[in-house]
């Protein structure tokens, strides 16, 4: 069974969490910070396996993950790196994002890689944060999370010579024809549905061979969704040639092969204009059929004024097969042995490096509410833990030195809004602190009131004096 499409879940492992620890070893009473790193997490990579054929094995598991990171702990000591999980595909497997649609890599040759997810890096334990000034740092990042997505696999079957031609005309009898292959094949009008594939053994052991693949379906609107010929057309964009199948009897219904010709020449450059530039070579299937014989004259006239190469055979006994064979050997050697033609990829990869991930965007969605989007914070809004008061610190700074806090207060930020940074919600407090929405630690308003009680409670400096003289 032929499974070319697929919608998959893919999920790269998250980052461990950085450890917070201090040496404590006799006779070094003031042993410094010693927390580890966390260990990154695994990415999801699809590899290509030339033993696959079909994308089956994901109707049956659609989620996939690979493993997280360990955290760190004392004594310097690095967590574990999770595990990056492999997913095989067959070759000529093409990656979209299922959210855009936008194509994320074409995977064709054996053994090739592509990273779909990536895993989240580890955070920094606090042995990174020691500095002149702050000699005993608390403060560790959390692991960044892996990315996550779904997306949508379409393969694309890999063949020398595509066979094409309306239902019935005679392809998978040509393909049993001219290799192993064992097509279902019946006398009726109707269709193959699924592509078989063949190989073509020309001159003996050690000669040349090419696959040949028989592409189901095509039929008048096969580009625009009728039939089954959309589901199968993309097969026929990788194959360097064409054989199109003719039934020059018109089979059981009495069709005019010349219209049978031009429908189905019409669907491929529908479908794709490349497709009817490529090398076509023209079959004149049942020649053994009296009706075949009777409209070979006109055939020929009509294909030879088009300028296309004729071959006249019976699939069914064989008669021309041969012929048909060694010319297009030969017409694939000589596709080979031509310059290779320069062309813009089809499949673009991105990179964040090309992007700057410095810049920021800040918006108000609301009376109360603003949101701020960048590559670099929302990074670290993710690694930072706020319920460290020092990671709180830090990451207040890190608005401050970026030019967000600014702009905020730019664009009239207020106690008690709401700013949104990578879907986390959190509170402008007093002094431009943050806090995170529901934290269980007291709001940067009540830390503030609190530390002004204190001094507002202080008696006053004459008072102690005159208390401690008596």
């Amino acid at each position: 069974m032929l499974v070319d499409q697929a919608r998959i879940y893919v999920k790269a492992g998250d980052g461990g969490n950085g450890a917070m620890s201090f040496r404590r070893e006799k006779f070094v009473p003031k042993g410094g910070p010693d927390g580890g790193d966390g260990g990154h997490g695994g990415d999801v990579r699809f590899r290509v396996r030339q033993n696959l054929t079909s994308l089956l094995p994901f109707k049956f598991k659609v989620h996939f993950k690979a493993g997280n990171g360990q955290q760190g702990g004392g004594r310097n000591m690095h967590g574990k790196s999770g595990k990056t999980l492999h997913v095989d595909v067959p070759p000529g497997t093409i990656v979209y994002d299922d959210a855009t649609g936008e194509p994320l890599a074409d995977l064709t040759d054996t053994g090739e890689e592509y990273v779909v997810a990536k895993g989240g890096k580890g955070g920094l334990g606090n042995s990174h944060f020691k500095s002149s000034t702050r000699q005993a740092p608390r403060i560790a990042e959390l692991g960044e999370p892996g990315d996550e997505r779904w997306v949508r696999l379409e393969l694309r079957i890999i063949a020398d010579v595509g066979l094409v031609g309306l239902p019935n005309a005679g392809k998978s009898t040509l393909l049993a024809a001219s290799s192993a292959a064992k097509p279902k094949i019946a006398d009726y009008p109707f269709t193959t549905l699924q592509p078989n594939l063949g190989v073509v053994q020309l001159g003996g052991p050690g000669g040349q061979t090419y696959v040949m693949a028989d592409v189901p379906g095509l039929i008048e609107g096969a580009a625009g969704g009728s039939g089954l010929g959309h589901e199968f057309l993309r097969h026929i964009t990788r194959t360097k040639a064409l054989v199109h199948v003719l039934d020059a009897s018109g089979g059981l219904e009495g069709r005019d092969p010349i219209a049978d010709f031009e429908t189905i020449n019409a669907e491929l450059g529908d479908y794709d204009p490349e497709l009817i530039e490529r090398p076509m070579v023209v079959v004149l299937n049942k020649i053994d059929i009296p009706e075949a014989q009777a409209n070979l004259p006109r055939l020929r006239e009509h294909l030879n004024q088009r300028n296309f190469e004729v071959f006249e055979i019976s699939a069914a006994t064989g008669e021309g097969v041969p012929a048909l064979l060694n010319r297009v050997g030969a017409i694939l050697r000589e596709i080979a042995a031509r310059p290779p033609k320069i062309v813009e990829p089809e499949i673009r990869t991105y990179s964040l490096a090309d992007l700057d991930e410095k810049a920021f965007s800040v918006r108000r969605t609301g009376p109360d509410r603003f949101e701020v989007n960048g590559i670099q914070i929302e990074r670290m809004i993710k690694k930072t833990n706020f319920d460290m008061q020092e990671a709180s610190d830090r990451f207040q700074s890190i608005l401050e030195r970026s030019g967000i806090t600014k702009e905020l207060n730019r664009q009239g930020v207020e106690l008690g809004d709401t700013v949104v940074i990578a879907d986390r919600e959190l509170i402008w407090g007093i002094q431009e602190e943050l806090e995170p929405v529901g934290s269980k630690r007291r709001t940067a308003r009540e830390r503030y009131m609190n530390r002004k009680s204190r001094f507002d409670d202080m008696p006053p400096a004459d008072s102690a004096d005159e208390s401690t003289g008596d």
